[in-house]
Parts: structure tokens; C-alpha cells; sequence
């Protein structure tokens, strides 16, 4: 087990860990996004409207360029270029996400919820902690 824990970011606190998870549940989002828009559409709409195949693969190499950006940040937590960028992935998310809520065809529910609850919570959680990283 330890061998694995090395991977890890090495870093204090809890925010350099969660930034390596949501990167790596991202990641693996955006396979799920190319492989099917059926997950594209049930992450907005919850099935009801149909996602084209060109608005999954867009949507999948969105999310896996915030995986890279969020990871760089976990690895390199206490430099500011780095911080301030996996910062603004969540930033744009959220924006994106309650544009989508208010102007499209998201529903508040179901897997929709899980990316506004990430994205909200771990910007704050950047925001509140960004002089214990940064200084």
C-alpha cells in the first residue's frame, strides 16, 4: 500500500489529495464522454435531451484538460501559477454548469448535481486556503 501512497502528492493538508481525486474522477469522465454522448446527456438532462456525439467528445476534452490542470496544481500546490489556475477550472465549471442550469436544458438533480457540489465546494475551499499554500 505504501508504494501506491507515494504517488500521492506530498504536500500537507487534505486539498493537494482531493485535487488528485476529482483529476483522476475527471479523467475518467471524459473517456466515458467519448466513448458514449449518452453520458454527456445524462449528466445535463438526465436522458431527456440527446447529447450529439460531437458535444460528448467537446465535452470530454474540456474535462480531461481540467483533469491535467488540476493535477499540475495537486503536484505543485504552493506555486502560484499553478494554484491560481486549478483554481479558475473550477471557477469556469461552476459558471458553466448554472449557465446551463438557467439558460439550458439542465435539470438540478440527479448526476447534475455531483459537478455543481464539486466545483462550488472545492473553489471555496481553494479560495479559504490559498495564503496557507501560498503564503
Amino acid at each position: 500500500m505504501d508504494q501506491y501512497l507515494a504517488y500521492l502528492p506530498q504536500s500537507e493538508g487534505m486539498l493537494p489529495k482531493w485535487l488528485f481525486f476529482v483529476s483522476v474522477v475527471s479523467a475518467l469522465n471524459s473517456l466515458q464522454a467519448y466513448a458514449s454522448p449518452k453520458y454527456t446527456s445524462q449528466l445535463y438532462s438526465n436522458g431527456k435531451v440527446p447529447a450529439s456525439p460531437l458535444s460528448g467528445r467537446v465535452f470530454g476534452t474540456w474535462t480531461f484538460l481540467s483533469a491535467v490542470i488540476r493535477m499540475t496544481a495537486a503536484y505543485n500546490i504552493t506555486n502560484s501559477v499553478a494554484y491560481d489556475l486549478g483554481m479558475w477550472t473550477y471557477g469556469i465549471a461552476l459558471t458553466h454548469f448554472i449557465g446551463e442550469l438557467i439558460c439550458g436544458d439542465a435539470e438540478l438533480g440527479g448526476r447534475f448535481l455531483s459537478p455543481l457540489i464539486v466545483a462550488s465546494s472545492s473553489l471555496a475551499w481553494m479560495f479559504t486556503q490559498r495564503a496557507v499554500y501560498l503564503g
